[in-house]
């Protein structure tokens, strides 16, 4: 078989495979292969970029938590600083408030010294001073001790969560001491015939209040803690027969039952409580005595 040239004469067949070998000179597994190779690199250029945008990010976030837990660690030793100069402020006024508390003692042990050895060198001057010694005995001015009743009332014990490791436990406010329940026993002590009354050595007067503020008791104005121990002096078998037979004292033993708390007592045969704080008077008055006029306590008056 032969072909025509551009001329018009015959060519072989051997001449139009030649020119095709010539014309097509790279086999197509080469061609795709090399194009391939290509592609793969182009590609590599975007997965570069995004290592370096990974690593770029990576490095602002550790700086970023290194900032923060800088500030972290500042603000944390900064109100640690805080915490310690207030707690030393407290210890050096309660320091103070302890001294000017011993002066007073002092100052008041002086004149009542004073007062007793002018008063007992005469019948009119001991009369008083006895008078003085039941007004100052009525209202817990003066240090007392005899036999009575040691009531403990102390809030239940925590119950631990399920955490087998021992996590925190928790609280049911129903198992906590109110100033309520302080309340009814104090009344019920006076009621049974106690002579002079004491929470966790604070003496009660005729104008102490027992609050509940936040989370503490306070008894005069000062905070009080669980247990709370309160003290009465009286006859011992006539305040428990008594005590116990209080409506408000059974339910209160009734309450303590259902929900954890301590609630006993024991007969003491001596006690010992402090003398109570001197309240200031600002309207009360000495009676008048019969005949002549009264005085008006408004300023002014």
């Amino acid at each position: 078989m032969t072909a025509l040239s551009r001329g018009g004469a015959p060519r072989s067949l051997g001449a139009s495979l030649l020119d095709a070998v010539l014309a097509e000179t790279l086999d197509p597994a080469y061609a795709q292969a090399a194009q391939a190779r290509a592609t793969g690199r182009v590609a590599e250029r975007p997965r570069w970029r995004g290592r370096l945008l990974v690593a770029l990010t990576m490095l602002i976030a550790g700086l970023l938590v290194s900032v923060t837990y800088d500030q972290a660690a500042a603000g944390a030793e900064g109100r640690e600083k805080v915490r310690e100069a207030l707690i030393d402020d407290i210890d050096r006024e309660s320091s103070a408030s302890d001294d000017l508390g011993a002066q007073l003692q002092d100052l008041n042990a002086r004149v009542t010294a004073a007062r007793d050895e002018v008063l007992t060198h005469s019948a009119v001057g001991q009369q008083a001073l006895d008078a003085l010694a039941r007004a100052e005995q009525g209202s817990g001015a003066v240090k007392v001790t005899g036999p009575g009743l040691l009531i403990t009332v102390a809030n239940a014990d925590p119950t631990a969560d399920a955490d087998p490791v021992g996590g925190a436990a928790e609280e049911d406010p129903r198992g906590r001491v109110r100033d309520g329940d302080l309340q009814q026993v104090v009344n019920a002590l006076w009621a049974a015939g106690a002579e002079a009354i004491s929470i966790n050595g604070q003496r009660l007067g005729p104008l102490t209040a027992i609050r509940f503020a936040g989370e503490a008791v306070l008894v005069d104005f000062k905070p009080v803690t669980n247990p709370y121990e309160i003290s009465a002096i009286g006859d011992p078998d006539t305040l428990a027969t008594r005590f116990v037979l209080n409506p408000d004292v059974q339910d209160l033993g009734f309450i303590s039952k259902s929900f954890g708390l301590r609630f006993d007592y024991a007969r003491r045969d001596e006690l010992t409580l402090p003398a109570a704080s001197t309240p200031e008077l600002r309207i009360a008055l000495p009676e008048a005595p019969a005949g002549a006029p009264a005085t008006d306590p408004t300023p002014g008056g």
